[in-house]
């Protein structure tokens, strides 16, 4: 049977792969031949959905949003992660890497975030665990997400502004890498999504698969079928898409969606739909689809949204787009704009912006009245307030 999962060799199809520079050869080997031992151990299991239940809050409410169903013409339930505590899916991921750093020894935790969330998390699991924490983030996310910088700097974390490229998601984690080339002995770098070098891509699939996990039990509750006939969720690096279909991947009776940011257009220079404008190449220790020019250059992306902001994406997710296992569509700045305004107004759910773009493929999808849509609301939409407010002054004033 067809299998849409990794490879034993950490590999999606052609995609994935481990490509790093030889002073971190060794830690990505050690974490390769530790991950799995450690996750299938009982002491893991246990403490992980403890803490997932008792500090998370999990499961997630899966939420049938009527109003947004009556909209679209057919029955929309949103997986809410947004209702973790510290604000999205990024959580459960932290907590699981945070566990297997200290079952491998290691003292000091790095990571790099975009929209802040991954940051937030990662802080949040250190303060926890009594581990010291270094959060690089691009100047222009720090501008634009102060809220997040803030609540990282109050968890006790040192965040660090980069201020390299267009200061924003990839140029944080260069420099991430940079530091743990430097401390490969003591330090465990948590990524944040399902990028970087094998494990990481099927590392982070499996922490957040606790989403299509949840989301089985939840239908049958529901709807009596433990599933949609369509999931849909956003991709930058794509964490929150991959824990959402972890669970269907090789079930063809689930349509898969995954929206990416278009930015202001794929036909404009201001983009980061890496699925539709990338070409097979190598970023952050990862073989897959990278936005790039001819000599092999790694383009600027752009979008509105801090965490979609990222010239790459995963390699699982790669693969199911060159497979036409599962359907991506761009979803431009104003699209998710509105349709974040749209969810706000017809179910009182302000969602993250990166979340809106998963909202922003419902109007270009044509649903029948019984089609069964599961979407994932990846955050909430506090830590985007300032941007709202000013698409909102600027529709008032045109």
């Amino acid at each position: 049977m067809k299998t849409y999962q990794v490879s034993r060799e950490g590999y999606y199809g052609e995609f994935g792969g481990a490509f790093v520079p030889e002073i971190l050869h060794r830690c990505v080997e050690e974490l390769r031949n530790a991950y799995l031992n450690v996750m299938e151990s009982d002491s893991f299991k246990q403490e992980f959905h403890s803490l997932l239940r008792d500090y998370v809050g999990r499961p997630s409410p899966l939420y049938p949003a009527k109003r947004l169903s009556d909209k679209y013409g057919c029955r929309i339930y949103l997986k809410r992660e947004d209702l973790n505590h510290t604000g999205a899916h990024k959580i459960n991921n932290a907590i699981g890497q945070a566990l297997i750093a200290r079952r491998m020894g290691k003292k000091r935790i790095i990571a790099e975030t975009g929209a802040g969330q991954h940051g937030v998390a990662a802080a949040t699991v250190c303060a926890l665990m009594g581990m010291e924490c270094v959060v690089y983030m691009g100047k222009t996310d720090v501008e634009r997400q102060h809220a997040n910088v803030q609540r990282m700097k109050m968890l006790g974390a040192r965040v660090v502004p980069v201020t390299s490229g267009n200061m924003t998601l990839k140029d944080a984690t260069n420099k991430a890498i940079r530091d743990w080339c430097c401390h490969p002995s003591d330090t465990y770098y948590i990524i944040g999504s399902t990028v970087g070098p094998h494990p990481y891509p099927d590392m982070v699939a499996r922490l957040q698969s606790v989403i299509s996990e949840e989301i089985r039990k939840q239908l049958l509750e529901h709807e009596g079928r433990d599933y949609p006939d369509y999931l849909i969720a956003c991709i930058g690096g794509g964490s929150n898409a991959a824990g959402t279909i972890y669970h269907y991947l090789d079930d063809g009776r689930v349509k898969i969606v995954l929206a990416e940011a278009g930015g202001k257009g794929i036909d404009t220079p201001l983009s980061a739909a890496t699925i539709h404008l990338g070409l097979p190449g190598v970023i952050h220790g990862s073989h897959t689809l990278v936005m790039q020019d001819e000599d092999g250059q790694i383009l600027e992306p752009y979008s509105i949204s801090a965490g979609l902001d990222y010239p790459g994406v995963g390699p699982m997710h790669a693969n199911l787009a060159r497979q036409h296992r599962a359907t991506v569509l761009a979803v431009n700045d104003d699209e998710a704009v509105r349709a974040a305004f749209e969810l706000t107004r017809l179910e009182g759910i302000i969602p993250a912006l990166e979340s809106a773009h998963a909202l922003g493929a419902l109007e270009k999808l044509r649903f029948r009245p019984d089609d069964l849509v599961v979407l994932t609301v990846s955050g909430r939409g506090d830590k985007d307030m300032d941007t709202y407010m000013k698409e909102m002054k600027s529709e008032k004033q045109e």
